[in-house]
């Protein structure tokens, strides 16, 4: 996988092909959106979901650890994907959580669908994070409310972009930036997506955003006029 390089505020930031952001100079990986176990949340309703997304999302994970060698995981909520999450994880999921925490510094934030912490997994609990010129939360934060001099990362909408490629329309997941701003892919194996169009997304991004669409081994960048 190639990565993308980026500067903000000075700072060099690398996005990743995977859905995920390595800050070289602190060693920090950052995830959004995992939601651990939603294969699983549906049962009762009679909606089955083949029950491999944790496993999936996990591995994933683990091969950036192996591969970053990051001392800090940051992960921007809706980690779990319901409260009673945790409850589900098979003993081989919650070796590989134990396993990862390890060799790492895990942090979660909460988000909507885990508003609680999890007491049941190693790591630290927070509601946001700041790092350096860099501020963590798992919902975006009005245009209004953005600080000066700092950019926020977040998570929750789940960006994709839909493009048009010979003829046929292609929709990805994606990075949504400008210079205040990063919005995260969710990294999750089971998760969907809001088009960058939507006013949710598009009114965080005013006149101009720039997208990293995910692809096979690297990202594809589309700076695009917003709506």
């Amino acid at each position: 996988m190639i990565p993308s390089p980026v500067e903000l505020m000075n700072e060099n930031l690398l996005l990743l092909a995977e859905g995920a952001v390595f800050w070289p100079d602190r060693h920090l990986l950052i995830v959004a959106d995992l939601h651990l176990e939603k294969g699983t949340s549906r049962r009762g309703s009679g909606i089955l979901l083949p029950p491999y997304d944790t496993r999936l999302t996990l591995d994933r994970l683990s091969a950036l650890i192996t591969h970053w060698k990051p001392h800090c995981v940051l992960a921007l909520g809706d980690n779990f994907h319901d409260g009673r999450a945790a409850e589900r994880l098979l003993p081989e999921d919650r070796a590989q959580l134990a396993m990862m925490a390890e060799g790492v510094e895990l942090v979660w934030l909460t988000g909507n669908h885990d508003p609680q912490p999890v007491e049941e997994v190693p790591g630290v609990w927070l509601t946001e994070w700041q790092e350096g010129p860099f501020s963590f939360r798992h919902i975006p934060s009005p245009n209004a409310d953005l600080a000066p001099g700092i950019v926020e990362f977040s998570g929750h909408l789940h960006p994709k972009a839909r493009i048009s490629i010979r003829g046929h329309s292609l929709t990805r997941s994606c990075f949504a930036t400008n210079d205040q701003r990063v919005i995260l892919p969710a990294f999750g194996s089971y998760t969907g997506g809001l088009d960058v169009r939507d006013p949710a997304i598009s009114a965080l991004l005013p006149k101009k955003a720039r997208l990293y669409l995910l692809g096979k081994d690297r990202l594809h960048r589309l700076d695009m006029a917003m709506p």
